[in-house]
């Protein structure tokens, strides 16, 4: 019961904000990965990938409330 009341409560923003912060969370851990845990190339390309979660995140925060 209380899960079909959090759906219904749900609507596109709060989506999209749930959405934001896990590809924040996923962005910033994959820096760290390929700051603190790899230091030869493959480091460069978790770093890359995670800075493209976070602007995917920040793409999805400036569209709250436009779609």
């Amino acid at each position: 019961m209380v899960s079909k009341i959090l759906i219904m409560t749900m609507n596109k923003n709060t989506v999209l904000a749930l959405a934001t912060y896990i590809m924040i969370f996923i962005g910033v851990s994959l820096i760290a990965l390929g700051a603190f845990r790899y230091n030869e190339v493959a480091g460069w390309g978790f770093a890359s990938v995670g800075i493209g979660f976070l602007a995917n995140a920040w793409v999805f925060n400036a569209l709250k409330g436009r779609v």
